[in-house]
């Protein structure tokens, strides 16, 4: 396992200078995280940051019916428990595996030490903080101004940035969860797609087809997005 993940598949280590990553080597270490996995509860002092290499988290607002919503989500580009380093222990959402992988684990107190030494570490954490800040007010809006046709479209789009391949291991139930939408909205909007030849559906499987096209079908958020995190960390997603 060791031999073929390493830590400079996450984005924001990679960026480390050497003598950064030998201080905080040692305290890393590489977990699976299978689909489904619940990383952080809201209201619970975080344990734990992770640094995603080959899965994607999703950051879900639950509601007092249950209801959720996606407001961020957090791939190779970057890390979970960014309230570790804001000085706020916990987090307002739930932190679930969207798409399973491998991640490097670190104690969240070793985090904070580290932050606070002034480090590079702490420079990109922070602009990888506004980046996804703007992800998840462009997140809002888009969940409040747009269709459901585009908004799967964005959601694939920043999904296949996280990943190495153009196939997604999800079901149409799951992505309706995730955009806080009904389950019929996601089937016409995916069917809409696999008729035009942009996507293919199996059970529990999309495959993208034709990337450009899709890009062309999707919302302003989805490039608004993808030019901060360009901005902020270049080469990122």
């Amino acid at each position: 396992m060791g031999t073929t993940f390493t830590a400079q598949q996450n984005h924001l280590l990679s960026t480390l200078p050497a003598e950064d990553w030998e201080r905080i080597f040692p305290h890393v270490e590489l977990v699976q995280l299978p689909l489904g996995k619940v990383l952080h509860e809201p209201g619970v002092p975080l344990r734990h940051v992770y640094f995603p290499t080959t899965c994607i988290v999703s950051l879900l607002c639950i509601m007092e019916d249950g209801a959720t919503a996606e407001i961020g989500a957090v791939g190779r580009e970057g890390i979970v428990g960014v309230s570790c380093f804001m000085g706020g222990d916990t987090m307002q959402s739930r932190a679930i595996v969207q798409s399973g992988g491998y991640a490097y684990r670190m104690k969240a107190q070793t985090l904070k030490d580290e932050f606070q030494r002034l480090s590079a570490l702490q420079r990109i954490l922070l602009r990888y903080t506004q980046a996804l800040l703007t992800q998840m007010a462009q997140t809002a809006v888009c969940n409040r101004h747009h269709s459901v046709d585009q908004q799967l479209c964005r959601w694939l789009l920043g999904s296949l940035d996280r990943l190495s391949s153009n196939e997604l291991s999800i079901t149409q139930e799951l992505i309706a969860h995730t955009l806080g939408v009904r389950r019929e909205g996601v089937t016409t909007a995916a069917g809409k797609l696999k008729k035009a030849g942009l996507i293919d559906c199996r059970r529990g499987r999309i495959t993208v087809t034709h990337r450009l096209e899709l890009e062309a079908r999707a919302c302003e958020c989805y490039g608004i997005v993808k030019k901060e995190f360009d901005r902020l960390l270049p080469s990122a997603i």
